[in-house]
This record gives structure tokens, C-alpha cells and sequence, in this order.
């Protein structure tokens, strides 16, 4: 098992009421795997995660695709898309 650090920004923070938590996970977790524990929490986690809400995600600052492997001690960076005005 591994340790990571997760920092929801903006409407996720609000709408999951927490901006970081830090999670155990099994070496060699993918994005896509860390968005399935979060979908089987269920209510808000399961809305925000798992339904037609866009959000985007960066591994230790890097913008992250679904298939990416979180390396042990990482920030997950998980936000909604930045709009422009």
C-alpha cells in the first residue's frame, strides 16, 4: 500500500466539504482506479465523479489522463474545468 495526498479545489471542495485528504491505496493505482474508489463512496462522491459532472486532475502538477499510475506519495489535484471572463 501506498500513501497519496488529494486536494479537491473549487465546487468539489464546497460540494464534498473537504479540500484534502490523504488515502491508502494499492502500488501501481491508475487515475481511473482512484476515480472508481471515489464513485464507491457513493451520494455526492458517486454525483461529482461518476455522473456527466467534467472535472480535470493533475498528478504532482502535471495534467493527468484516466489511464496515468499515481506514484507512491503523489498530490492528486482534482478540479473543475477553468473557464475564462
Amino acid at each position: 500500500m501506498m500513501t497519496i495526498r488529494i486536494l479537491y479545489f473549487a465546487r468539489l471542495r464546497d460540494v464534498l466539504r473537504t479540500g484534502e485528504e490523504e488515502l491508502a491505496l494499492p502500488e501501481g493505482t491508475t487515475l481511473a482506479g482512484l476515480v472508481a474508489l471515489l464513485v464507491a463512496r457513493g451520494g455526492d462522491w458517486a454525483a461529482e465523479f461518476g455522473g456527466a459532472r467534467v472535472f480535470r486532475a493533475a498528478i504532482n502538477q502535471d495534467m493527468a489522463r484516466p489511464d496515468d499510475v499515481i506514484p507512491a506519495g503523489a498530490e492528486v489535484a482534482l478540479f473543475p474545468p477553468v473557464t475564462g471572463g
